[in-house]
């Protein structure tokens, strides 16, 4: 009753309340969910800023035409291979054995303790990075809507080997996803809201003419015959914004949009881009 108590005079709306033993640091914890009521409320404010969230940046364009680009950090790259050096040696070594019950080799449990780790380290150092941005991307921007892709990590993954390291790149961290759930909860914290939407040919369709191309990934620049020639991860950013504002029928909101983007020179036409 003396723990509710001072759980209640600590935290407001606690939702959830666990403790976990971590066998690495033979420590425990307390997890402690509760609920944070917004500084204030959301008012749309006519202005939009639109992400297209990528593996290696994030790309975004403001309702003035303006892109941002924002390098994503990998250090999944660097621990990757010191956590498949660590995984060979210890695969090396005398496994448990679930049938004889026989009890693992002083050498592979050091091992696979190292190998946690740094998958530990990789993860949380990724997971900070995330929490910085998504804390810059929200307080420096005048937008009180934030338009972002609706990811689909599961569909990301391809069959073919020349893409395994974007395979690894999105499922083995799953990280785009999470970065979506952290950018949601800090605009909800000011006041401001993030909105999901599909983001299907967004790359593949030209944003002044709505032409669709063949766009591998090793294709880095829309080049289309009206004309408009773009970097691949803006043009989706820039058909992000189109989607949302057609759906939502913000017809003054995509004139201003459109003119402010005929400034820079791309050219987008008049009709809103429909999937």
């Amino acid at each position: 009753m003396t723990f509710d108590r001072q759980v209640e005079r600590s935290f407001v709306n606690v939702k959830q309340v666990d403790i976990f033993y971590d066998d690495l640091k033979k420590t425990f914890y307390l997890a402690i969910t509760h609920e944070i009521q917004p500084t204030q409320s959301y008012v749309d404010n006519q202005q939009y800023q639109a992400w297209d969230l990528g593996i290696t940046k994030h790309v975004g364009v403001n309702s003035a035409g303006k892109f941002i680009e924002v390098a994503n950090v990998r250090p999944d790259k660097y621990w990757n291979m010191k956590v498949d050096a660590v995984m060979s040696k210890r695969d090396h070594r005398k496994k448990p054995g679930k049938e004889t019950r026989q009890p693992p080799s002083r050498g592979w449990l050091r091992l696979n303790a190292v190998e946690r780790k740094m998958e530990r380290k990789r993860s949380n150092q990724i997971k900070d990075f995330q929490h910085k941005l998504a804390n810059k991307l929200v307080q420096n921007t005048k937008s009180n809507t934030i338009v972002v892709g609706d990811l689909s990590v599961k569909q990301m993954p391809q069959s073919k080997q020349a893409t395994r390291g974007l395979n690894r790149a999105t499922q083995n961290t799953g990280y785009l996803g999470r970065f979506i759930g952290f950018l949601t909860y800090k605009a909800e914290r000011v006041g401001k809201k993030t909105i999901k939407i599909d983001e299907r040919y967004t790359t593949k369709t030209c944003c002044g003419c709505g032409a669709i191309h063949e766009m591998p990934l090793s294709k880095r620049v829309m080049e289309c015959e009206c004309g408009v020639v773009i970097d691949r991860d803006r043009n989706s950013a820039v058909n992000i914004m189109v989607r949302f504002l057609s759906q939502n029928a913000l017809w003054t909101g995509y004139r201003q949009f459109a003119g402010n983007l005929r400034k820079t020179g791309l050219g987008l036409s008049e009709v809103p881009v429909h999937s």
